[in-house]
């Protein structure tokens, strides 16, 4: 089980955010609100909303002090289904949005919730730069590889040669893998889990939400009426296990059942001619060559390259769980720090007054 990984970090995800009183305590319910649900029969944005007000109470913060800003798609409902604050944004710009939010409020728990679509479209510049500056707020990107809200046309997730009703002969677009995007842009925390897998899923939310910067979690979410099945290689009781290449720090990298030629489990190792990273069968190599998992490495080229097994066969390997996890000053925590009366800028009149003047004469 994934579970919140101690950086050493001087104060969590949640610092400076007024917690309950003590005695107090929040269930799952007090976290739901009183809108109808409106999702598709079957769909995994359910699981993931369960999850979440599931998870909630473990924070141990007051409900207006948890804010969920949300794009535009049928994840973006989120904010209408659970009882905090919430903001139904605009395509694309929730991590633009959620950004002003966390630096104008150090009392905030701040919450994206956005879609392949939202995010990896219209909203990539967003996305790439919340990223990169480590503002503190958890990125749910719900990924379905589809467009569900606008009635199935193909996404930036989606496989080439997708038919879809925008791409009737099949996508001929390179689909785009939200984790390597993440680690390129050097998020300090990326990961990737299941709708389906609740105990997973809430193990890395609570790690998310521990951390202090940005965290991304990909979640793979299936769209029972535009495009079911998407993730069946990773949910499919007899497949998962050789599907499925789980991540955990400080272990190795090892994955799926005794081969049915005898040769056993498989393992990650080192690709010697590419210099990536690459499957093999555990007995065929070294136990000091099967890679161990380092979240905490500060170079992401490893962390890059195992997401990378995601693209070869498209989804036949599928790592899950934490990729990343690494310290570094967040973007609020020190725009905050300028504005403060440590930079002697508290007089407002004299920062009007400072730096470069001039005098515009009238002319006669």
């Amino acid at each position: 089980m994934t579970t919140p990984i101690d950086l050493g970090l001087p104060t969590p995800g949640t610092a400076g955010v007024p917690t309950l009183a003590e005695g107090q305590q929040l269930t799952g319910k007090d976290f739901t609100s009183d809108q109808e649900v409106r999702w598709c029969p079957g769909c995994g944005d359910y699981a993931v909303l369960k999850a979440v007000q599931g998870f909630l109470p473990q924070l141990g913060l007051r409900r207006e002090n948890i804010v969920f800003v949300s794009g535009i798609g049928c994840s973006s409902r989120f904010p209408y289904y659970l009882d905090t604050y919430g903001m139904h944004s605009i395509h694309g710009r929730a991590p633009a949005i959620a950004t002003g939010i966390a630096t104008a409020r150090e009392d905030l728990s701040v919450w994206v919730v956005t879609g392949d679509g939202d995010a990896l479209s219209i909203g990539g510049n967003h996305l790439i730069h919340a990223l990169r500056r480590n503002v503190n707020m958890t990125i749910l990107l719900f990924n379905n590889r589809i467009y569900g809200l606008t009635k199935g046309q193909y996404s930036p997730t989606s496989e080439a040669g997708k038919v879809t009703k925008s791409t009737p002969m099949g996508s001929v677009d390179q689909p785009l893998n939200p984790v390597s995007l993440a680690l390129g842009a050097e998020a300090t925390f990326v990961a990737r889990t299941i709708d389906s897998d609740r105990k997973h899923l809430t193990s890395v939310l609570s790690a998310a939400a521990a951390h202090r910067g940005t965290a991304l979690v990909e979640i793979y979410q299936n769209c029972p009426i535009f495009n079911d099945g998407a993730f069946d290689a990773i949910k499919d009781r007899d497949r998962k296990a050789d599907a499925i290449i789980p991540l955990e720090h400080g272990e190795q990298i090892r994955f799926g059942p005794p081969g049915e030629d005898g040769r056993g489990s498989k393992a990650l190792v080192r690709d010697e001619v590419t210099g990536g990273v690459r499957a093999a069968f555990a007995a065929d190599v070294p136990d000091e060559a099967i890679l161990v998992h380092d979240a905490h490495n500060p170079d992401p080229s490893t962390a890059f390259a195992i997401s990378r097994l995601t693209d070869t066969g498209y989804l036949n390997q599928s790592p899950i769980g934490i990729f990343r996890q690494v310290v570094r000053p967040t973007y609020d925590d020190q725009v905050r720090e300028q504005a403060g009366p440590r930079r002697g800028l508290d007089d407002l009149q004299a920062l009007i007054d400072g730096g470069d003047v001039w005098t515009v004469e009238e002319d006669r």
